[in-house]
């Protein structure tokens, strides 16, 4: 599941990409919705991971000793 975290990382790192003006979204150059869209995307991820997480130290296969 800690994959997924690599995602934003990968989506935001090849800048040429994303840097265009179009297509626009409610007037914003897509350089900038892109860029803003990953981070409720991040957000979503990050929670789905913890959650992974929570379930699997439940279970008894945390890292508790």
């Amino acid at each position: 599941m800690w994959v997924l975290l690599l995602l934003p990382f990968i989506g935001l790192l090849w800048v040429p990409f994303y840097n265009s003006a179009t297509p626009a979204l409610l007037g914003f150059p897509f350089f900038y919705w892109y860029q803003l869209a990953w981070v409720p995307i991040t957000a979503l991820l990050t929670w789905i991971v913890y959650l992974s997480g929570e379930h699997g130290r439940r279970a008894g296969h945390g890292d508790e000793p």
